[in-house]
């Protein structure tokens, strides 16, 4: 706020401050002091009072000679000389004090306890002085800041904002992998270093780049990489600091962010979850956010709107490019959309080796076993895998991180951590018999995932898990392979029944699992004979309550009953396929369990051993 609007103020609560000390002083009689009402009439009955000024309860007088009195102070006594007094009287009237007063000859004064005219005055325009000059101050601020603005700085956009020298300590060499989207953006990079190359050939630099890609693949890293390169202005924000509870202040923020980019050019801004701000407008139930909507409304006025910026690119990154307004990604705003996805085994050694730099690795740790056992890992999965294995080393009190470190970190992540509870005899066999089967069915199968490790060590939230570990990242999934993975899963509950003649809870994760990999197979992927190439909107993730209660039926009833019988149908035949496994390599199975409950944990070579001598 502005400090000549405060200076008047604080002179005058000085003044205020200052004028009740001074009438403290000059109140306070010299040689005056407290006693007590017994003292005051015993002193009245030797005919040592003088005068008295009464108000309301209190009352002050003078003594007609002096008196001394004993005061604590500091826990000691000290005796003091009085000549006036000042005592409180009780709240039992005391009837003969005036004809007491009255036969001494006492003068009495009395002093009414209305306040002073000034002192009503000041109370009742005190607080209205206050509030003016608190609006006023307000409205100086407000139309220091601009049109849109309100107290103070709440308009401002709170980008982060790093100016040209001040350099951020990433750079795309710290990127591991992502090579084809690391070089989309040093084109922009390289634009703003040299515009007049692009521009001798008719060239302009997209205005908006947009990275798109699961959680945890790198996208803000990449944008800080940018800000590292470029030499140029960078402006980093979220797009939820836009929002705020007042209609108008997001997009009053949007204002200033473009304003202050113009001002720095040639500049980027980063605006990082562009879902927060650039969700689809109307498609929540019942109307959509005002507020958030007029944010997003000044975001595509800014981006391609009548007043051109040529030399401010924006940068944004999202994990849900499906729930963005159409608007927003039309050419001529994000002209350039990046696709980041999850890092392949060779993408997630490089990663891997990013991130073991800060720490004692042991030679012997070959990265590309850790970097091939854990597919679908991004960048923050693998981050957080090393630190896991650093933290499992420092707890053991070892030197270095060995590979042991890093397998158990992967298994706790992949897996869950163990579990320290009590297991019946008779429940340990159910898991054991159920951990097999889905371990025989596996093995048996052409096409399936080898078997990385099984355990009935309880994990997370389960009991017992097979975990399976392709050789190689897959991007196509043909139909056997998906049929083969239906059978895997209900192998645990084909074994139960097989041995126990019934079947129990735990097969609940995995009948949900394949009820949706099979509905996929029927719905979306035309995986069957009897639907056909066809594609229903079926099984479909929703991101918004009201696109899904207002969506229209894209299908009649008839093929919707088709569509359940074929999902029976596909999962039953699974179900067959892996219960006639199981009770042809019946001895196979009761090994592998006698070998889970003795050992409780196997790794792919152990199964192996087991049942090569069945």
């Amino acid at each position: 706020m502005n400090q000549s609007i405060w200076k008047p103020l604080i002179i005058f609560f000085v003044m205020i401050a200052a004028m009740n000390l001074l009438y403290a002083a000059l109140v306070q009689q010299k040689g005056a002091g407290e006693i007590s009402y017994s003292r005051f009439r015993q002193e009245l009955a030797q005919d040592n009072i003088k005068s008295v000024a009464m108000k309301g309860h209190s009352v002050k007088g003078e003594f007609r000679r002096k008196i001394t009195v004993e005061l604590t102070v500091q826990g000691g006594t000290v005796k003091r000389e009085l000549t006036a007094f000042v005592t409180v009287l009780p709240a039992i009237a005391d009837p003969t004090l005036m004809t007491e007063l009255s036969a001494r000859n006492v003068e009495v004064t009395a002093i009414s306890t209305e306040p002073s005219p000034l002192l009503n005055a000041l109370s009742y325009t005190l607080p209205w002085i206050l509030i003016i000059a608190i609006w006023f101050i307000g409205m100086r601020s407000a139309k220091a800041q601009g049109p849109g603005s309100f107290l103070g700085g709440f308009a401002r956009s709170g980008a982060r904002v790093y100016p040209v020298g001040e350099q951020v300590k990433v750079t795309f060499d710290d990127v591991a992998g992502m090579e084809s989207s690391k070089q989309e953006l040093k084109e922009i990079v390289d634009y703003l270093k040299d515009p007049k190359r692009f521009q001798s050939l008719g060239g302009k630099v997209p205005k908006g780049v947009l990275l798109v890609g699961p959680p945890g693949t790198g996208k803000t890293m990449l944008a800080r990489a940018v800000a590292g390169e470029a030499g140029v202005a960078f402006f980093s924000i979220s797009a939820s600091q836009f929002i705020e509870m007042f209609v108008g202040v997001g997009a009053s923020r949007v204002r200033d962010l473009f304003a202050s980019a113009k001002k720095s050019a040639p500049s980027i801004i980063f605006i990082d979850e562009l879902d927060a701000v650039g969700r689809s407008r109307g498609a929540g139930f019942g109307g959509g956010h005002d507020e958030r909507e007029q944010t997003l409304n000044q975001l595509l006025s800014e981006m391609d709107g009548f007043d051109q910026h040529e030399e401010v690119i924006v940068l944004s990154a999202t994990n849900r490019p499906d729930v963005l307004d159409p608007a927003l990604l039309r050419p001529g705003r994000f002209d350039r959309h990046v696709v980041i996805e999850r890092p392949d085994w060779r993408d997630r050694e490089k990663i891997l080796q990013v991130h073991v730099r800060k720490i004692p690795l042991d030679p012997a740790v070959d990265l590309a076993i850790i970097a091939r056992g854990t597919p679908g890992m991004t960048g923050a999965d693998l981050e957080n895998l090393v630190n896991e294995a650093a933290i499992t080393a420092a707890r053991e009190q070892a030197e270095k991180v060995t590979l042991d470190h890093l397998e158990r970190a992967k298994d706790k992540i992949l897996m869950g951590g163990e579990r320290k509870m009590f297991i019946s005899p008779l429940e340990k066999r159910i898991t054991a018999y159920h951990e097999a089967g889905h371990t025989l069915v596996a093995k048996f199968l052409p096409g399936t995932d080898p078997i990385h490790k099984v355990t009935i060590i309880p994990r997370g939230m389960a009991l017992g898990i097979t975990q399976q570990l392709p050789e190689d990242d897959r991007y196509h999934y043909p139909k056997s392979y998906l049929e083969s993975r239906l059978a895997v899963a209900l192998g645990g509950r084909m074994a139960e029944r097989l041995v126990f003649g019934e079947v129990s809870t735990g097969a609940q994760s995995d009948l949900k699992m394949v009820t949706d990999l099979a509905e996929k197979m029927v719905c979306q992927w035309g995986m069957s004979d009897k639907v056909g190439p066809m594609t229903f909107s079926r099984g479909e993730e929703h991101p918004f309550l009201g696109r899904k209660l207002a969506e229209e039926k894209s299908f009649s009833e008839e093929m919707a009953w088709l569509i359940d019988q074929e999902i029976s149908v596909i999962i039953r035949q699974a179900e067959e396929k892996a219960e006639q496994l199981l009770a042809g390599n019946r001895p196979k199975l009761d090994l592998l369990a006698a070998a889970l409950q003795e050992e409780e944990t196997l790794d792919g070579a152990r199964v192996e051993q087991i049942l090569a001598k069945g």
